[in-house]
C-alpha cells in the first residue's frame, strides 16, 4: 500500500509583520532561529488519514509551509486504506464525540481491519523515517502505526483534534480500543485541557489550541467586489456579468481564478441585499445540518428576510468520511419536505473541491457576505470554521461545546447556545443579531482581535517549537535502548 506524499511550498512567515503586534512577531522569529538550528539533519514527519477537506488539513497546510519557510524539513504524509478501515476510524471519531454513529462495534473484527491496513501502511515509512527525526501523528486513524515509528528511532507525537469534556462509557470504551496504540508516544497533545484523557502520563501532555493562517485564500481580506465576484462565479450566487473578475492569490502566491461551479439545491437565487446567514461544515451528522435547517425556518421570522445558506464539501472528494454522500442527501431530502416559503429561505451548496485554493476562496468568500454565521455543531474538537469567521470580523452563533468555547466569550466576541439541540434559543440568538446590526458590527470587531491575539499559525509554531525543544532533549527510544544494552 503506498502512502501519499503531499509537497509543501515554503512560505516566508515575514508575511505576518503586517498581521501581527511587533513583539508578537519578534518572539516567533527568535523562536525560528533556535529551532532551525536544533532541528538540522532532521526531518519533521505529520501523519494523517486525508489531504483534502476536514480541520486537520486546513490546519497543517499553513503550519508546514510556514515551517519549511524557515528552513524546516516539514513533511506531509496520508495513509491509505480501503472502505472498510474508514467506516472503523469514522466509528471511532463518533465515538469520541459521544455518537453512536453507524452503530457498530470495536470488536476484533473491527480491531483486525484497523491494524492490517496500517501494517500495510508502514513499509512506505520504512528507511526514510530515520532516528531522531519527529513524527506528528494525527487523530485515531494512524494512531496504531506509533510503536513502529518509534522502533524507528523517531520522537513521536500523537495529535489528538477531537474531544469531549464529560466522558461517557462509549467514549471510555474507545479510548480503551486506542490506548494500547497511543500509549508508546513521547507526547499526547490535545486542544483542550478539558478533552485530556483519563490515566495519561501527565508528564507527556501539552495542550496546543489549533490555528487559522489568516493570510491563507480562506482568511485572506477581500474587497466587497471581489467577494460578490467569487459567488457569482462559483455559482453560489445566480450568474450575472461582474465588473470584478474572480481572480486571487493561491496559496504558494500564483494566480487562480475561480472555474468550478457549486451544486446549489434551492428553490431561486437569493435576492440582492437579503441578510443571509452561513454554516460551512463538512456534510457530518455531528455538524447538524437538518437542526441549523430547522433551527432558522422555524425561529427565525420569515420577516425578516433572511437566507439561509449551508455549505459543504463535495462529498467525493473527502476521502476519510464514508458518511458525508448519505448526510448530504438526507440534507437535501429535509429541504424538500418544507413548506414553499420556508424552502425559498434554505440554500443547500455543495462547493466543488477539484482545486482546493478555489474552494478556499469560495469559502472566504461566503463568510465574508454573511451577516450572521453559525456553528451548530452537536460535537466540535476545536472549531477551526469558528476562528475563520471571527476573524473576518462576522458575529457569530454557536454552540457552546468544544472548543468554540475557548474561541467566543458569549456577549462579547459572538453568541453561545448552552443547549446546541435548543432550536428556539439558536434561532433567537441569530434574530437578536439581525435585528442589531450595530450590536453585531460590534461584536465581529471584537472576535477579529481575539482571534489576531490567540489563533493563528504563528502562535502554534511556537507552541509546536517549544515542545519538540523538549523532546529532543530527551534521548530517543532507540537511544534509550542502546543505553540499556551497553549498561
Amino acid at each position: 500500500m503506498s502512502m501519499q506524499e503531499i509537497e509543501i511550498a515554503p512560505m516566508s512567515p515575514a508575511r505576518f509583520r503586517t498581521v501581527l503586534a511587533p513583539e508578537r512577531f519578534d518572539e516567533f522569529e527568535r523562536t525560528a532561529v533556535r529551532v532551525r538550528k536544533l532541528l538540522e539533519g532532521r526531518a519533521v514527519w505529520n501523519i494523517n488519514s486525508t489531504a483534502r477537506g476536514g480541520g486537520v488539513v486546513e490546519l497543517l497546510a499553513p503550519l508546514l509551509a510556514y515551517a519549511r519557510g524557515v528552513g524546516v524539513d516539514a513533511r506531509w504524509v496520508v495513509i491509505e486504506g480501503a472502505p472498510e478501515f474508514f467506516a472503523v476510524t469514522k466509528r471511532i471519531h463518533n465515538r469520541l464525540h459521544g455518537a453512536t454513529g453507524d452503530g457498530g462495534a470495536l470488536d476484533d473484527t473491527a480491531r483486525a481491519v484497523y491494524e492490517r491496513t496500517l501494517a500495510e501502511n508502514l513499509p512506505a515509512l520504512e528507511g526514510r523515517v530515520q532516528e531522531g527525526d519527529v513524527v506528528i501523528v494525527h487523530d485515531p486513524q494512524p494512531a496504531g502505526m506509533i510503536a513502529a515509528l518509534k522502533e524507528m528511532g523517531a520522537h513521536v507525537i500523537w495529535r489528538c483534534h477531537v474531544g469531549i469534556e464529560h466522558a461517557t462509557d462509549p467514549v471510555r470504551e474507545t479510548w480503551a480500543f486506542l490506548r494500547a496504540y497511543i500509549l508508546p508516544a513521547d507526547a499526547y497533545v490535545f486542544s483542550r485541557e478539558a478533552f485530556v484523557w483519563e490515566g495519561l502520563d501527565r508528564d507527556r501532555i501539552a495542550v496546543i489550541h489549533p490555528s487559522i493562517d489568516p493570510l491563507s485564500p480562506k482568511n485572506e481580506d477581500l474587497s466587497p467586489e471581489v467577494v460578490h465576484a467569487v459567488l457569482r462565479a462559483s455559482g453560489v450566487f445566480a450568474r450575472a456579468v461582474a465588473a470584478t473578475p474572480a481572480v486571487f492569490a493561491r496559496h504558494d502566491g500564483t494566480p487562480g481564478r475561480v472555474e468550478h461551479r457549486a451544486q446549489v439545491a434551492e428553490d431561486e437565487p437569493i435576492p440582492d441585499g437579503a441578510p443571509v446567514v452561513v454554516q460551512v461544515s463538512r456534510w457530518d451528522a455531528l455538524k447538524d445540518p437538518l437542526g441549523v435547517i430547522a433551527g432558522f425556518v422555524e425561529h427565525v421570522p420569515p420577516q425578516i428576510g433572511a437566507h439561509l445558506v449551508y455549505a459543504g464539501p463535495a462529498v467525493e472528494a473527502v476521502a476519510d468520511d464514508p458518511e458525508g454522500l448519505r448526510m448530504l442527501q438526507e440534507s437535501i431530502a429535509f429541504r424538500e419536505q418544507l413548506p414553499e416559503d420556508a424552502r425559498r429561505r434554505v440554500h443547500l451548496a455543495t462547493l466543488p473541491m477539484v482545486d482546493v485554493n478555489e474552494n478556499a476562496i469560495i469559502v472566504n468568500a461566503l463568510q465574508r457576505h454573511a451577516t450572521v454565521v453559525a456553528q451548530k455543531s452537536l460535537a466540535e474538537g476545536f472549531g477551526l470554521t469558528v476562528a475563520e469567521a471571527m476573524w473576518k470580523a462576522r458575529p457569530v452563533v454557536a454552540s457552546r461545546i468544544g472548543g468554540i468555547e475557548e474561541q467566543i466569550v458569549h456577549g462579547e466576541t459572538g453568541m453561545l447556545v448552552d443547549d446546541p439541540r435548543d432550536l428556539a434559543a439558536f434561532g433567537a440568538a441569530i434574530t437578536s443579531l439581525l435585528e442589531n446590526p450595530e450590536e453585531a458590527a460590534r461584536i465581529g470587531a471584537r472576535a477579529r482581535e481575539r482571534v489576531r491575539d490567540r489563533f493563528t499559525s504563528v502562535r502554534n509554531l511556537v507552541d509546536y517549537a517549544a515542545l519538540i525543544s523538549r523532546l529532543i532533549g530527551a534521548p530517543s527510544h532507540a537511544e534509550s535502548r542502546r543505553a540499556a544494552v551497553a549498561g
